[in-house]
């Protein structure tokens, strides 16, 4: 294993977990969206569109969440087969912490 490896794995992860992040706003703005034109009176068709549009964000962030989830596995599984010569690296250390952060919304 090579810290190139970890260095890759921490990058998958740290882009997962923003992306799920980025599919709960989208839920929260789609949800305001759909309250703002059903109390404006919009045509059932729009507010029935908009309704596809909240359910393919919400389908997105069950989806992330799995591969988020195997992300953080395989990252926590290479750390626990680390090289020596990485103990005190910035990388491992990156690595470490990004999983920390992940942890609580797994």
């Amino acid at each position: 294993m090579s810290l190139k490896e970890l260095k890759i794995k921490t990058g998958v992860v740290k882009r997962l977990f923003k992306e799920e992040k980025s599919y709960h706003t989208e839920v929260l703005e789609q949800k305001k969206r759909i309250e703002k034109i059903t109390i404006g009176g919009a045509d059932e068709y729009d507010i029935a569109k908009q309704n596809e549009v909240l359910d393919e964000s919400q389908t997105m962030i069950h989806e992330v969440k799995n591969r988020l989830r195997e992300a953080h596995k395989a990252l926590q599984d290479l750390i626990n087969k680390q090289d020596p010569s990485w103990t005190g690296t910035e990388e491992l250390k990156q690595a470490e912490d990004i999983l920390k952060e992940v942890e609580p919304e797994l």
